[in-house]
């Protein structure tokens, strides 16, 4: 007789959340919650958090808030044990905090460098810390929201006719994020800890819809020729943090319509 297909409920799991105010973190925070976890958001901005947290709990949903300096590896860990004492365990981390540095190619060194202490720095600090506190308790899910662009170079007719454009700090860490994933995820196997990348295409804004230009040349780029809504990365998102991925670690998914396999 087959056995039965895990569960891709997240009832009883733990879930600590870093980044969830813009368009992608604020869907991963109701989707996370919705499907059956206690989530702890985390934000450098307390109030921020809280106002989400409400929002979701006034949903029924089980959110909480916890102001944290992703900088700083000595209040990465402090968020960690905080958790652990109001929560007794970690069953898992999503990484999507990103400090947007550079506008350009042309901009100040200075750029770049504060961007590295958030996205180079903070995310491999988060990763150990809680990874280790995973390892000890005996198992866990990392998941850490990389790009299509962590996987492709630029492409600047995407944004011919707009005054949006690409910076190169970006590309460079959401690339190295998919290769300390897969060094995470051989150094936690072991331990029961998988550790996972989610690389999303582009995601369609409804309140702030993209301008026209850049719509029609992305639709073009991509085979399903559309972009994407915040509810389709976010089901691969809760897919790696259920118990339905367990054989699954150190692999990226790249959820992205398509862009990159043309």
């Amino acid at each position: 007789m087959p056995e039965a297909i895990p569960s891709f409920s997240l009832q009883g799991k733990v879930i600590v959340q870093c980044g969830g105010s813009g368009l992608l973190g604020r869907g991963l925070v109701t989707a996370i919650a919705g499907g059956g976890a206690t989530l702890v958001l985390t934000s450098r901005e307390q109030a921020r958090a809280n106002a989400i947290a409400a929002e979701e709990q006034a949903a029924g949903r089980a959110v909480h808030a916890e102001e944290a300096d992703l900088d700083s590896e000595p209040a990465i860990l402090a968020l960690r044990d905080r958790v652990l004492q109001k929560h007794q365990r970690i069953d898992g981390m999503v990484f999507n905090a990103v400090r947007r540095g550079m506008k350009s190619w042309s901009a100040e060194l200075e750029q770049w460098e504060a961007s590295m202490a958030t996205n180079a720095t903070g995310f491999f600090a988060t990763v150990r810390g809680f990874g280790d506190a995973m390892a000890r308790q005996g198992g866990g899910s990392i998941v850490n929201i990389a790009s299509m662009y962590a996987l492709v170079g630029q492409n600047p007719w995407l944004y011919e006719g707009t005054t949006m454009g690409t910076a190169p700090d970006y590309f460079f860490h959401k690339a190295g994020m998919i290769n300390l994933t897969r060094f995470a995820a051989t150094y936690y196997g072991g331990k029961k800890v998988r550790v996972n990348v989610v690389a999303p295409g582009g995601i369609y804004n409804p309140d702030k819809p993209q301008p026209d230009a850049f719509l029609e040349h992305f639709s073009k780029m991509t085979a399903l020729g559309r972009m994407a809504q915040v509810s389709e990365i976010a089901g691969a998102v809760v897919f790696l943090l259920s118990d339905a991925s367990t054989y699954v670690t150190g692999s990226t998914l790249t959820v992205d319509g398509g862009y990159t396999i043309r």
